[in-house]
């Protein structure tokens, strides 16, 4: 049998089985078998006749058997088959129902016939409710287009692969009516002439949530980096002048709360140092200062700048971005040069200050954001208002706490404090030994206006420590300078003398003067007790450096 071929026993059965105790009790005396095949021609059993008379002439009716063989043979493979369809099911129904993603499929006319348990999750809908009804309630306008789309492309042959992607940025709708961003592939399928199609779905949602607040984490590690990296803090307000003092007193009683902040005073004057002393003593000092200098931005770009884009909003805009002030949610924005903001900036603006509230530039969604806003200008905005240039609502609203910062010229008692306060700092710096402020000197840095205030008045001691050669602080007399477009004044110093100011060297020029004044008076000799590195103060390798940087060169008269 087991070799495929019919096994027949005429008679005496027992007597050739005695071990077979069954035969006995049948009373067995014949046997005839029949192999079932299947069509690989593999036995998967038998079919036989066992008789209690001989058969020495074979089986009655052996036709008849081979028929019962061959439907016993089919019925075999038949169970066999559906054993393993319905195990191959249970399989795929589970590897379904594990899925994360939704899995949806859909006859031509969108009637569910599969709903597996990620789709009951991401549609919030029991596949009870949905299997038989129509997958278009679970549809947005974009989707249902690009499913119109897709589904004609399989209907018209234009398709050459199973699978389709769906086109990136769609949604789909719960059952409650709520939309959620969605990747999605569609593919077709054909079972028994029924053309079906599956759609697997995928919330990105919370992707696109942790993305953004990725995207967020980064740029405030970007603006905590600018401030780390920034040489400036609260602790360099340095002065002893009444102004200054009632300027910080007043810092002092608007910290605490989250009023409004305008500083006022001149280009150089320290407005951010204000800003972030401010900062620094209110309630939001572990939250983020957000810089922003308004004149810096052009003019097309500083809505979006200030407030975000969503993608697609303007030429450029290939990804959505956050604004200054939604970076700023939760802590203190500084506006600087508040009056260079255009006006149809101004509008939205004020409706931040107003009601915490804000639209990014090509969307629709109302962002509220809480954000404390200190804003600084050098212009006398109350004469822009009346020139129409400045809201006047707004000017209201910024000036809820105005903070005027006196200019220098008008606290000249800070300024030796300020010197000996920036001599020791870049001294330190820069790695030179200044010890001493000869007194010509001050009267000289006491005597000049200082047009740019504290911040000019540092880079000339910075630039004056780069040059000074020995111990004692050496001020060049073309480091006090006015700005070239203006023409030279005269100041009149303590002792009532003029001190005539020329035009402005750029602080590499006049380093580049000063080694090229030293070297040609060591002869250009670098190295030694003589050479310009001694008398520099500086290493020579150190020098050689600098000479190479700045493009020192000695002329062909002075080699000769």
């Amino acid at each position: 049998m087991l070799t495929g071929h019919m096994s027949h026993h005429p008679e005496r059965l027992q007597v050739l089985f005695p071990d077979d105790k069954g035969l006995v009790t049948w009373g067995a005396e014949s046997y005839c078998g029949v192999p079932l095949l299947e069509s690989s021609g593999a036995v998967v059993g038998h079919l036989a006749i066992i008789d209690d008379r001989p058969m020495r002439d074979g089986p009655r009716g052996l036709s008849i058997m081979r028929i019962f063989a061959a439907r016993a043979r089919a019925e075999i493979e038949r169970l066999r088959a559906e054993t393993a369809l319905r195990v191959s099911e249970e399989r795929l129904a589970r590897i379904l129902d594990s899925a994360m993603d939704a899995i949806v499929t859909f006859d031509g006319a969108r009637q569910v016939a599969l709903f597996n348990n990620a789709a009951e999750k991401i549609f919030g809908c029991p596949a009870a409710q949905a299997i038989g009804h129509p997958f278009d309630r679970f549809l947005t306008d974009g989707l249902r287009r690009a499913l119109d789309r897709l589904l004609d492309t399989f209907a018209q042959g234009g398709q050459t692969t199973s699978y389709v992607w769906a086109p990136q940025g769609l949604s789909a709708r719960s059952a409650d009516g709520r939309e959620f961003p969605i990747e999605a592939t569609i593919s077709r399928v054909e079972v028994n002439s029924r053309k079906l199609f599956t759609l697997i779905v995928r919330d990105i949602n919370e992707r696109q949530r942790t993305e953004e607040e990725l995207r967020q984490l980064y740029l405030h590690n970007e603006y905590l980096q600018e401030e780390i990296r920034s040489v400036h803090n609260v602790d360099e307000i340095i002065g002893q002048s009444r102004t200054l003092k009632e300027a910080l007193e007043q810092v002092r009683l608007v910290a605490g709360t989250d009023s409004s902040v305008l500083v006022l005073g001149e280009t150089g004057t320290g407005k951010e140092l204000i800003a972030r002393a401010v900062r620094s003593h209110s309630k939001r000092a572990n939250r983020p200062l957000i810089k922003v200098n308004c004149a810096a931005l052009p003019t097309g770009l500083i809505e979006s700048e200030l407030f975000g884009h969503e993608k697609g909003a303007f030429t450029g805009a290939t990804e959505k971005r956050l604004g200054r002030f939604e970076l700023a949610h939760g802590g203190t924005i500084f506006l600087d040069e508040i009056g260079e903001v255009p006006p149809e900036v101004q509008v939205k603006l004020l409706r931040v200050l107003q009601e915490h509230e804000l639209e990014r530039v090509g969307g629709s969604k109302t962002i509220t954001v809480d954000v404390r806003v200190i804003a600084a200008t050098n212009r006398d905005l109350s004469k822009a208002v009346a020139e129409g240039k400045f809201r006047q609502d707004l000017y209201y609203r910024l000036n809820v706490f105005p903070v005027h910062l006196p200019p220098l010229r008008g606290r000249p008692e800070d300024i030796l404090l300020l010197v000996h306060y920036f001599v020791a700092r870049y001294a330190a710096k820069i790695g030179r030994q200044i010890s001493r402020v000869p007194k010509e000197t001050m009267q000289r840095l006491l005597a000049y206006a200082w047009p740019g205030n504290v911040r000019e008045l540092e880079n000339v001691i910075e630039r004056a420590v780069i040059l000074s050669p020995g111990p004692d602080l050496v001020v060049a007399a073309e480091a006090l300078l006015v700005p070239s477009s203006t023409a030279p004044v005269s100041v009149t110093t303590q002792h009532g003398a003029p001190d005539s100011l020329a035009a402005p060297l750029t602080l590499e020029q006049a380093e580049r003067n000063h080694i090229v004044s030293i070297l040609k008076q060591t002869d250009w000799r670098i190295d030694g007790p003589q050479g310009a590195a001694r008398l520099l103060n500086l290493h020579p390798s150190t020098l050689r450096s600098r000479i190479k940087k700045l493009d020192i060169r000695r002329s062909a008269a002075e080699s000769s």
